[in-house]
């Protein structure tokens, strides 16, 4: 049976013009020309030194590119862009449309397309209305577990903006980042990790016992702090966590926890 969520706290952009295409492609840190009407994809906006801005899911309608983003952070990347846009021909429109997460399921309207992080979250639409009237309910509960569970951070409440690097949110296993396409905004940094180093801290999903809130400090058993707690629901949570502890017993106030070992 279809199960229907309104993300509440993500927003539209639209660029409509025949530079829209060409300005993002030079920006995000994915392939623009990977997307029309039925693929989209995830990207992230950089600083220069390849640190977390803005992310976004990208799909075309039309002539146009839809843009899914962080509600919060929408007029701050609007005002991003339009700095960038310089004589561009495209327009930045704030798009009174909201965004559904649908599980199980077909709309019977709007733009619909695959999530492209993580197949088990299955489709987004970008409609002003409810797009599967038919659809039971998808509690935000179950949406946000699914979620965690599978390391799908959710903008700027997982990953600290201008702290956190690309690559260290998961990106690349989020199908977020392309390293063919060419330059971007903090391409360089980006790709050196990716060639030169092994990453530290990344976003982890992990399986909670007892009471975890954001901002609790994951600790090992020698009393060394290993992560910290972002987002959490019904047993799971995402955290920023130093790989180099993997292996150790872990606690969050006192209870075990551990990281989730295979998250497809």
């Amino acid at each position: 049976m279809a199960r229907l969520l309104q993300l509440e706290n993500r927003g539209v952009i639209r660029l409509s013009g025949p530079d829209g295409r060409s300005l993002l492609q030079g920006l995000i840190t994915n392939d623009v020309d990977k997307i029309d009407a039925e693929t989209a994809v995830y990207a992230g906006l950089l600083t220069p030194q390849g640190k977390f801005l803005f992310d976004m899911i990208i799909v075309a309608d039309g002539e146009d590119l839809l843009l899914d983003v962080e509600a919060a952070l929408k007029s701050d990347l609007m005002r991003r862009l339009m700095m960038y846009r310089l004589r561009a021909a495209v327009e930045i429109i704030d798009e009174p449309s909201n965004v559904w997460a649908l599980f199980d399921g077909e709309p019977e309207h709007g733009v619909s397309y695959p999530d492209p992080r993580h197949k088990s979250l299955h489709k987004r639409i970008i409609s002003a209305d409810n797009p599967a009237p038919e659809a039971e309910a998808l509690t935000y509960g179950d949406y946000e577990q699914r979620r965690i569970r599978h390391g799908v951070p959710d903008g700027s409440r997982d990953m600290a903006v201008e702290k956190y690097f690309w690559l260290e949110t998961g990106a690349e296993k989020l199908n977020g980042v392309s390293f063919t396409k060419g330059c971007f905004v903090g391409q360089e940094l980006t790709a050196r990790m990716k060639h030169r180093m092994a990453l530290k801290k990344q976003l982890v999903p992990f399986k909670i016992v007892g009471n975890a809130q954001e901002g609790d400090t994951i600790i090992t058993d020698n009393g060394k702090t290993a992560g910290e707690i972002r987002t959490v629901s019904n047993g799971y949570a995402l955290a920023y966590f130093r790989l180099e502890h993997c292996e150790a017993k872990l606690m969050v106030n006192g209870c075990p926890t551990s990281v989730l070992a295979n998250s497809e």
